[in-house]
């Protein structure tokens, strides 16, 4: 069986199976809609609606500066943590077990690291930046004696305006390439403990010449968790009130860079739910075959071409009915805060099941983290090789009705945080009324979308238009 990515690889093995039919995420039986899929489809809409009707006319308060620079705090201790155990995960990515189930490092990286991070700190907020360890090698080899023995100098060099956020950027979407189109590759654990390597060193060279700009705008993980954070209640000693959204008060830098990470962060998990539908595997078998890398990685780039034209066009069309006086770049990134919880609620609805079917594997993995035979240390169940996840693990309906809810309630999330945005930059009330129906469009025609294409693993629709299975792939 061709292995499509690391969910089906680690579900594949631990339960037990080496050929067969799986889902990429819906592990066992699809919930049957009591209703068609188009009345939640249509019921998604109407709550977003009625959410423009109520935010419609309300004052808001006005926004602090965009990307307002982050408190990167010390820490020797936390950072020792973050640094050994990555150390450590390497090391077994290099000695241990190459089974991609039998290692912990790819359960480490691409679903701790990965998927729960960053769900952890749009709920919670950037809780990471004192153990994050490509941060700390940055601010370890960034010191005055280092820079003065490399550089000749103790001042860091300056970080151009027109790199902006692109090495992070660069950097995301290489990883999600990585992940949904080069899988094969990229969830073997050797090839996981290079990147580790290869980047800690880059971060490390990185930091000497930049200093503190290189975590802020260029080391991807800290840019990631910084912009995931946003959403999550505690600021963590970053700009924006406590609660929920409240690190958005602060917007977006207005640079193509910066537009280019938050949208990358919506493509990204819109295309992971792509492969997931019955289509996608439809299309890949006539056209790629047993090869899909091609079209994946083609897919991807126009997907997000696609996505930057679309909601800039809206964004464009919001700005000019409400005279912003802004054009295509500043009209867009003033929306973007209204797009961050969008791309979270897809997230976490597209990765809720396989989050919680996959942790199971870290029990026995903590057991026996090299997945050597030889293993000298033996622990009892469930952290030896005796344990078995459970798929299970919670009713299918259960994660239809809660992707259901997480996409409605971000899409509204996303209509009164638009809201907010374009009522303080319209002269007027009535410009400012004017300009929320082009982004009230996007925001409903959306949440449709949305809807629809979370539905095809999960749930199967009664009136024929079945969302069906993913097949092995």
């Amino acid at each position: 069986m061709v292995v499509r990515n690391l969910r089906i690889a680690l579900v594949t093995s631990a339960i037990g199976h080496d050929q067969g039919v799986f889902l990429a995420h819906a592990f066992g039986a699809r919930y049957d809609l009591p209703i068609p899929l188009a009345l939640f489809v249509a019921g998604g809409a109407a709550v977003v609606l009625v959410s423009f009707l109520f935010v419609l006319g309300r004052p808001a308060r006005e926004p602090v500066a965009a990307d307002p620079p982050p408190n990167v705090p010390g820490g020797h201790g936390w950072a020792a943590v973050g640094l050994a155990v990555t150390a450590a995960l390497a090391v077994a990515g290099f000695t241990g077990s190459q089974e991609v189930p039998a290692n912990i490092l790819p359960t480490a990286f691409w679903l701790i690291a990965w998927i729960a991070v960053p769900l952890s700190c749009g709920i919670a907020g950037d809780w990471t930046r004192p153990v994050n360890p490509f941060a700390a090698l940055a601010r370890i080899a960034g010191t005055a004696r280092i820079r003065r023995l490399v550089l000749g100098t103790e001042r860091p060099l300056g970080w151009p305006d027109r790199i902006g956020w692109w090495p992070a950027a660069a950097l995301f979407a290489a990883l999600a390439c990585a992940e949904l189109v080069f899988s094969q590759t990229a969830t073997l654990p050797r090839v996981i403990a290079t990147g580790i390597l290869l980047y800690s060193l880059v971060s490390a060279f990185a930091g000497i010449l930049f200093g503190p700009v290189w975590i802020a705008r260029g080391e991807v993980f800290s840019v990631l968790f910084a912009t995931w954070g946003r959403l999550g209640w505690f600021r963590f000693g970053t700009a924006g009130r406590r609660g929920f959204t409240g690190g958005l008060t602060a917007g977006f830098d207005a640079s193509p860079s910066r537009i280019a990470f938050v949208l990358l962060l919506l493509v990204s998990v819109n295309f992971d739910g792509l492969l997931a539908t019955p289509q996608w595997a439809r299309i890949e078998g006539q056209l790629a075959g047993q090869h899909p890398e091609a079209l994946r990685l083609a897919t991807f780039a126009a997907l997000t071409v696609v996505t930057c034209a679309v909601f800039g066009a809206f964004a464009l069309a919001a700005a000019r009915a409400g005279r912003h006086g802004t054009g295509f770049t500043a009209a867009l990134a003033g929306l973007l805060p209204s797009m961050l919880p969008i791309a979270f609620g897809y997230l976490l609805a597209h990765n809720l099941q396989y989050v919680l079917v996959n942790a199971q594997l870290l029990a026995p993995l903590l057991g026996n983290p090299v997945g050597d035979p030889g293993w000298p240390l033996h622990l009892p169940y469930p952290f030896d090789g005796r344990f078995e996840p459970d798929p299970s693990i919670l009713p299918s309906a259960f994660f239809w009705y809660a992707s259901v809810l997480v996409i409605v309630v971000a899409h509204v999330v996303a209509v009164v945080l638009a809201h907010r945005h374009l009522v303080t930059a319209a002269p007027a009330a009535r410009a400012a009324r004017s300009s929320e129906y082009p982004w009230l469009v996007a925001m409903v025609a959306y949440t449709m979308a949305s809807l629809v294409l979370i539905a095809q693993p999960l749930a199967t629709d009664d009136s024929g238009h079945a969302a069906e299975a993913v097949t092995g792939r």
